[in-house]
């Protein structure tokens, strides 16, 4: 029997955790201000006068205020030089200066006007009447169409070049949130470990993975979740009508929580009961690839390398090739922060150079359609010496946890 998996039930394995949040804090005022200052050097540094910061994780980054995207426009101007000023509708103001850290004018619409004419007006109100305007890549086409018809002097490009730039390297205060997010998911991989019984579903080990991740600390209990048991395994996020466990079904476990914004994301991949020799082969294999890849984030290196790198050992085995199936047929890895993903990306058309600050989920799944899959996904970010560890990978097929290292 594969080592901390099965043996215990749900009340015994929800008493083993505990909170683990002590000694975090969320992200501070003056970090934000940091923030702002270095975009508005981007800014000035890529030709743009103002950008466009849409209600979700853009703007909670550079201004603290917690705001979700909806289909009433609200966000901020954040100009090249100057304050920057939110846009919202008026029946939110008092609100919204409620979510505020990085406090600045509101300019409010009233349910029948137009939020892309104010906001042309606040351009002009700043003197970019005729301006170069970075827009928020997240936010929805008919703000960017909205703004683009109302303000036809205006030019209006991506803002990513100031969004990415800014968010692709972690600050000591962002890797500190996710380390302990990691954290907290990787025990309660452990105890979900734990639970599995013959017969077990789906959807009972779900509900368990999220009041375990509330008992550890996540108050809003599991950010996702996936679990996938036998042949389900080799679909990378699962099937419409999953299967309950069965003695020897592979298990694939790929789940995360928030912690003040930031995220987790973990996959375990054991055998309930005793390998077979093609489960410990294949699972080995992923383990290579995985460890191939960690080799290959070198400083300077392009992201795509990583992904070429996981790809090669799987194709030398006889997988693929490229992103076919048998094999690994989507990226190796994605950027996390406040997004579950977000850039840069391990994928082999990525040019960015690897830097200091950027952290990486690292899972070069191994999908065999008819049999099984395995994906290990740990995550990893780049320090001035290379890369290094959020949480260690899988030990073993035996001894998945390390238990009994």
């Amino acid at each position: 029997m594969t080592i901390g998996v099965g043996g215990s039930s749900l009340d015994a394995a929800l008493a083993t955790l505990k909170c683990m949040t002590a000694g975090t804090a969320p992200i501070g005022k003056d970090e934000f201000s940091a923030r702002i200052a270095k975009a508005q050097t981007l800014m000035k540094s890529l030709g743009l006068d103002a950008v466009y910061l849409n209600a979700g994780t853009n703007l909670y980054y550079f201004t603290g205020t917690r705001w979700y995207a909806s289909e009433r426009m609200v966000g901020a101007i954040l100009p090249a030089d100057g304050a920057l000023e939110y846009i919202a509708p008026a029946f939110e103001l008092d609100t919204l200066k409620g979510y505020m850290v990085i406090k600045g004018e509101v300019n409010t619409w009233h349910e029948d006007e137009s939020p892309y004419q104010l906001f042309g007006a606040v351009l002009a109100r700043m003197g970019l009447a005729s301006a170069r305007i970075g827009m928020d890549e997240s936010a929805a086409f008919f703000i960017s169409e909205g703004i683009r018809d109302a303000n036809p002097d205006l030019k209006v490009v991506s803002a990513k070049g100031v969004t990415a730039g800014c968010r692709m390297q972690k600050s000591a205060a962002e890797l500190a949130l996710m380390q302990r997010a990691k954290d907290m998911t990787l025990q309660v991989h452990k105890a979900a470990a734990s639970i599995l019984r013959p017969g077990i579903t789906v959807a009972e080990v779900e509900a368990f993975i999220d009041a375990a991740h509330r008992k550890v600390g996540a108050a809003a209990g599991s950010y996702f979740c996936i679990v996938l048991f036998g042949e389900d395994t080799a679909y990378p996020h699962g099937v419409k009508n999953p299967k309950a466990l069965e003695e020897g079904d592979t298990v694939l476990i790929d789940t995360g929580c928030q912690l003040y914004g930031y995220n987790s994301d973990i996959t375990r991949t054991y055998v309930y009961g005793t390998p077979s020799a093609r489960q410990r082969e294949l699972w080995n294999l992923e383990k290579l690839a995985q460890a191939t890849a960690f080799a290959a984030a070198k400083l300077g290196a392009p992201c795509g390398s990583v992904d070429k790198a996981a790809r090669a050992v799987l194709e030398a085995a006889g997988f693929g090739p490229g992103y076919a199936v048998p094999g690994l047929p989507h990226r190796t890895g994605h950027g996390i922060g406040l997004d579950i993903h977000e850039w840069p990306y391990l994928v082999a058309n990525d040019t960015t150079p690897l830097a200091p600050g950027m952290c990486f989920s690292n899972e070069p799944m191994l999908c065999v359609p008819g049999e099984f899959g395995v994906r290990l996904e740990d995550h990893f970010y780049m320090t001035e010496t290379g890369p290094k560890w959020f949480t260690e990978p899988s030990h073993s097929i035996d001894d998945p946890f390390g238990l009994e290292v």
